[in-house]
C-alpha cells in the first residue's frame, strides 16, 4: 500500500559483472526494465569509450534498415508486424546480421541505378518519339510541302539587305534544332530567344499531352516539343547556348521526312524491348522488397536492442584486471530478488562461471522516484508528472486525483446527456484499446484522446451523475419521481408566462425531492436562474474548502513520514487552524442557515429573516456588530455567535506569526546551542528535528548545502503570506465551478430553444426534412461546442484546481524520474523517432 500512496524505496546499488556475462546480463536487466544506471565515465568523450566500434556498427545497421524501410513504403508494401519482441542477439550474430543487410542494400541499389538508367534511356526515346511526330506536323502543316514553309520562313527571318544579297547568292539554307523543355519555362524560353537573336530565329512549340516521369525522383512533370529555325552557324551557337541554360533536351531530327518515318520505327521498336526490360527489373524489385518486408519489424527490434546494450555497457567501468565490469544503478527495494534473478539467467545463457555481483551502497543522493502504474492509473500520474515529478517518497497525489479529478470536472460540465456521450466514447476506446493501440498514427491530438481514455471514461460517468443530481439533460430535465409542488396555474400560464416564479410558502410540499432537483424549476422562468445560482455558488465553496483541508492533512503524512517535527508543530497545525476556523467555519454557517431558517417558518427564523453568510462572513473578520434587524428577526443565527467568531478570528491571526517565526527562531536556537557555523552539513529540516528526503526507510538521504539564516527567513515569509492569502484566493477561485456549471447549463439551453426546438415546432412532411436538419445542425454544434470545447475548458480548470489550489498544499514536485533502461521504452522512443 506504501508505494502506492508514495514513490516506491528506492537504493543505490553497485553491480559487478564478468566482462563475457556482462552483455547476457544487461540484455535480461533490458527486458525487465527495472534498473536506472549511472554513468561513471562523465568525463570519457563518447569516442573513446570501450564498444564505441559496436555502437557505430549498429548505428550503421540502422541507418541500412531505414533505407529498406523507405523502400518498402515508397512501393506501399505492408510490413508484418506480430506484435512480438525478439530476445537481443548474441554478440556472435551481429556478423551475420550486417551481412544480410549489406546484400539486400547493395542488391536494392544496384536495382534502383539500373532502373533509373532504364528510366532516364525509356524517357529519352519518348521524348525523341514525341519529337519525330511533332516536328512532322510542323514540316508538313502546309500542302505545298517543305518548300514553301521553308521560303515563308525565310522571308520571316531574313532582312532586306540579306534578301537582296542572297538573290545574287541564290537561294538561303535554314537550319534547325528540336528538343524538349519544362512547359513552365517556355514563355520565359521563348523571350530569350526573341531578345538575344534579335528576333532572328522562328520558333514552333507543341504541347505533350502526357505526363512524363521524371526516373530521378518518380515526379510526374510536364514538356512540350520546340523547334526552332535559324540562318548561320552564329545563330546556331546562340540558340543552343540558350537552351543548355534553360536545361532544354536536344535530340537529333533528320530533314527529310524519310529519314524521321525510319528513326520513328527504331524508337518505338526500343521503347517496347525498354518496357519488357523495365517490367523485369521492377518484378525483381518488388520480390526483394517483399521478402524484407517480412522480417524488417523484428531486425529493427534487435538492433536497437544491440545498440541499447553496448550503449549501457559504455556507462560501466573496467577494474584493473580488465576483466570485470563496474557498474552503479537505481532500483526499487522489492524487485532486488527479481533483478538478482535475471542476472542470474544471463550469466547462465552466457555460459559463465562466476556470478554476478550486487551490492547495496549507502548515498546521500537522492533518489530517483519510481511510482509504479497500471494502464488505468498511468494517465492520472501523467497529470501530476506534468506539474512536477513528486520529491522521494513525497505523498503522491494521483490516487486520489482519480476522484476528485473527474469529480471536480463533473461539477462544472453536469449534464446526463453530454455526459453520456463523453462516457461512450471513452468507453469504445477502452474496448477497442488492443486494436487502437496497435495502429500507431502521428496524430497528436487523437494520441492524447487514447492515451487519456480512462480519465474521459470517468469524467463522462461523473458528468452523468452530476447531470442527475441537476436534473439536467441537453437542458431539460426528467419527471422520475412527480414534483414536490403544487401549483394553482393553468398549463396556459405556465407555458406562456416567462415572469412566472416558484413560491416555497404555498406550493412546496415541503418534503424533499428524493433524488436531485426537482424538474418543476424548468417553469420557473423568473427565479430558476436565482435558485440555481444559490446552489451552485454555495456547493462550490464547500467542496473547494474540504478539498482544501485534505490537502493540508496530506502535508501532514509528509511531515509524520519524514520525522519532521518542528514543520509538523509549527506549520501543518496552524495551517490547519487558521483553515478551518476561518473558511471551514463559513462552510458550517452555510449549512446552519440551510436547516434553520425556511419559508415556512415563523420569526425569527423565517426566510426573510435569514442572514447573507458573505455579509456575515466580512462583519466577522472586521469585528463588525451586525445592526438589529428592524423586524422581529435574530441578529445572530445561534447563541453566542459573536463571542465566538471573536474567537475564531484571534486564534487565526495568531497563528500567522507562528508560521512566520517558529521554525526559523527554532533552528537559529538549534545552530547555537550546537555551536554550527552556516557551512555543508545537514539540512534545515534535519536540523529541526526530521530526517532529510530520503525518509526513514529509503536509506539515502539528501546532503545539501545548510542554507543561511536570512534565506530560512524570507523563505519562511513567502510562504506564509503565500499560504495566508492563498487562502482566501483559492477558496474564491472554487467559484469557477458555480461560473463554468451555469455557463454550460445556458448554452445547453440557448442550443435547445434557438436550434432544435425551431425544428420540433414544425408540422407535416416538411416538418420532417426540416427537424431532420435542424437536429442535424443541433448535433453538430452540441459534440462540437458543448462537449469538446466545453468539455476542453471544465478539464483545464479542474487541472488548475488540482495543481494550484489542492497540491500547492503539500506537493512540492522537485524530484526526478525514475528512468530505467527498458528495451519496450526504447523501441517505442525509436519507432516514434523513425516516423518524424
Amino acid at each position: 500500500m506504501g508505494s502506492l500512496f508514495r514513490s516506491e524505496e528506492m537504493a543505490l546499488c553497485q553491480l559487478f559483472l564478468q566482462s563475457e556475462a556482462a552483455y547476457a546480463c544487461v540484455s535480461e536487466l533490458g527486458e525487465l526494465g527495472l534498473v536506472q544506471f549511472r554513468d561513471l565515465n562523465p568525463d570519457v568523450n563518447a569516442f573513446q569509450r570501450k564498444f564505441v566500434n559496436e555502437v557505430r556498427r549498429c548505428d550503421e545497421m540502422e541507418r541500412k534498415l531505414r533505407y529498406l524501410e523507405k523502400e518498402i513504403k515508397k512501393d506501399g508494401i505492408p510490413m508484418l508486424d506480430t506484435g512480438e519482441s525478439p530476445e537481443a542477439p548474441q554478440p556472435r550474430e551481429m556478423i551475420d546480421l550486417e551481412a544480410t543487410f549489406e546484400k539486400l542494400e547493395n542488391e536494392l541499389r544496384e536495382v534502383n541505378q539500373n532502373a533509373e538508367a532504364l528510366k532516364r534511356n525509356f524517357l529519352e526515346l519518348t521524348e525523341l518519339k514525341h519529337i519525330l511526330r511533332k516536328t512532322q506536323v510542323f514540316f508538313d502543316e502546309q500542302e505545298g510541302g517543305v518548300n514553301q514553309t521553308t521560303e515563308s520562313m525565310t522571308r520571316a527571318l531574313i532582312t532586306d539587305e540579306a534578301r537582296t544579297a542572297g538573290a545574287s547568292m541564290g537561294p538561303v539554307q535554314l537550319g534547325f534544332v528540336a528538343g524538349v523543355i519544362l512547359r513552365e519555362r517556355l514563355p520565359a524560353f521563348e523571350r530569350m530567344l526573341w531578345r538575344a537573336c534579335r528576333g532572328n530565329v522562328f520558333l514552333r512549340q507543341a504541347m505533350i499531352e502526357t505526363p512524363l516521369e521524371d526516373p530521378t525522383n518518380g515526379d510526374q512533370v510536364h514538356k512540350s516539343v520546340f523547334i526552332i529555325f535559324f540562318q548561320g552557324d552564329q545563330l546556331k551557337t546562340r540558340v543552343k547556348k540558350i537552351c543548355e541554360g534553360f536545361r532544354a533536351t536536344l535530340y537529333p531530327c533528320p530533314e527529310a521526312p524519310a529519314d524521321r518515318r525510319e528513326m520513328a520505327m527504331g524508337v518505338m521498336t526500343r521503347i517496347e524491348d525498354l518496357n519488357t526490360v523495365l517490367g523485369q527489373t521492377q518484378d525483381h524489385r518488388h520480390r526483394v522488397l517483399v521478402a524484407a518486408a517480412k522480417n524488417l519489424k523484428n531486425w529493427f527490434v534487435k538492433v536497437r536492442k544491440i545498440k541499447a546494450i553496448y550503449h549501457t555497457l559504455n556507462l560501466f567501468n573496467l577494474d584493473v584486471t580488465q576483466k570485470c565490469l563496474i557498474a552503479e544503478c537505481w532500483v526499487p527495494l522489492l524487485d532486488i530478488e527479481t533483478i538478482q534473478l535475471a542476472l542470474r539467467r544471463g550469466t547462465e545463457r552466457s555460459g559463465s562461471s562466476v556470478p554476478p555481483i550486487l551490492n547495496r551502497m549507502q548515498t546521500f543522493e537522492n533518489p530517483p522516484t519510481y511510482n509504479r502504474t497500471n494502464k488505468f492509473t498511468k494517465a492520472f500520474q501523467a497529470l501530476i508528472d506534468a506539474y512536477g515529478v513528486a520529491s522521494y517518497r513525497e505523498m503522491n497525489p494521483a490516487p486520489y486525483t482519480i476522484i476528485t479529478f473527474p469529480f471536480l470536472f463533473a461539477v462544472m460540465f453536469g449534464d446526463l446527456g453530454h455526459g453520456a456521450i463523453m462516457a461512450l466514447f471513452g468507453l469504445w476506446m477502452i474496448r477497442k484499446e488492443k486494436g487502437l493501440a496497435a495502429q500507431k498514427t502521428d496524430n497528436e491530438i487523437w494520441n492524447i484522446f487514447f492515451g487519456g481514455r480512462y480519465i474521459i471514461f470517468l469524467m463522462g460517468v461523473f458528468s452523468m451523475y452530476t447531470g442527475l443530481i441537476y436534473n439536467d439533460i441537453f437542458s431539460k430535465s426528467l419527471n422520475i419521481f412527480g414534483s414536490h409542488w403544487h401549483l394553482s396555474y393553468n398549463k396556459s400560464t405556465v407555458m406562456e408566462n416567462k415572469f412566472l416564479q416558484l413560491s416555497p410558502k404555498g406550493d412546496y410540499e415541503g418534503a424533499p425531492y428524493p433524488f436531485g432537483m426537482d424538474p418543476i424549476w424548468q417553469v420557473a422562468g423568473a427565479n430558476k436562474i436565482i435558485f440555481h445560482n444559490a446552489y451552485k455558488m454555495k456547493i462550490s465553496i464547500i467542496f473547494g474548502v474540504i478539498h482544501m483541508i485534505f490537502g493540508v492533512v496530506m502535508s501532514w503524512h509528509n511531515h509524520t513520514y519524514f520525522r519532521n517535527r518542528i514543520s509538523l508543530l509549527y506549520e501543518f497545525i496552524p495551517q490547519l487552524i487558521f483553515l478551518l476556523l476561518l473558511f471551514f467555519y463559513m462552510v458550517l454557517l452555510m449549512f446552519i442557515k440551510w436547516i434553520k431558517f425556511a419559508a415556512t417558518n415563523k420569526k425569527p427564523y423565517n426566510e426573510a429573516c435569514a442572514p447573507s453568510i458573505l455579509i456575515t462572513f466580512i462583519d466577522m473578520v472586521l469585528f463588525n456588530t451586525p445592526k438589529p434587524h428592524p423586524e422581529k428577526c435574530e441578529t445572530y443565527m445561534f447563541f453566542g455567535q459573536h463571542t465566538i467568531q471573536v474567537l475564531f478570528v484571534l486564534v487565526a491571526v495568531g497563528c500567522i506569526p507562528v508560521m512566520l517565526l517558529a521554525k526559523p527562531l527554532l533552528i537559529m536556537q538549534a545552530r547555537k546551542q550546537a555551536n554550527v557555523q552556516p557551512i555543508a552539513g545537514a539540512t534545515s529540516d534535519a536540523e529541526a528535528g526530521g530526517m532529510s528526503n530520503g525518509g526513514p526507510h529509503g536509506g539515502a538521504g539528501g546532503h545539501e548545502e545548510e542554507e543561511e539564516l536570512s534565506e530560512i527567513f524570507i523563505h519562511q515569509s513567502i510562504h506564509t503570506i503565500e499560504y495566508v492569502l492563498g487562502s482566501v484566493s483559492h477558496t474564491a477561485s472554487y467559484l469557477r465551478l458555480w461560473a463554468l456549471s451555469l455557463a454550460h447549463a445556458q448554452l445547453a439551453e440557448v442550443l435547445w430553444t434557438m436550434v432544435l426546438s425551431i425544428g420540433l415546432k414544425q408540422e407535416g412532411p416538411v416538418g420532417g426534412i426540416v427537424l431532420t436538419c435542424v437536429f442535424a445542425f443541433w448535433a453538430i454544434l452540441t459534440v462540437g461546442i458543448l462537449v469538446l470545447m466545453e468539455g476542453l475548458s471544465a478539464f483545464l480548470h479542474t487541472l488548475r484546481l488540482h495543481w494550484v489550489e489542492f497540491q500547492s498544499k503539500f506537493y512540492k514536485g522537485q524530484g526526478y524520474a525514475f528512468q530505467p533502461f527498458s528495451f519496450d521504452a526504447i523501441i517505442e522512443n525509436g519507432a516514434a523517432a523513425a516516423e518524424e
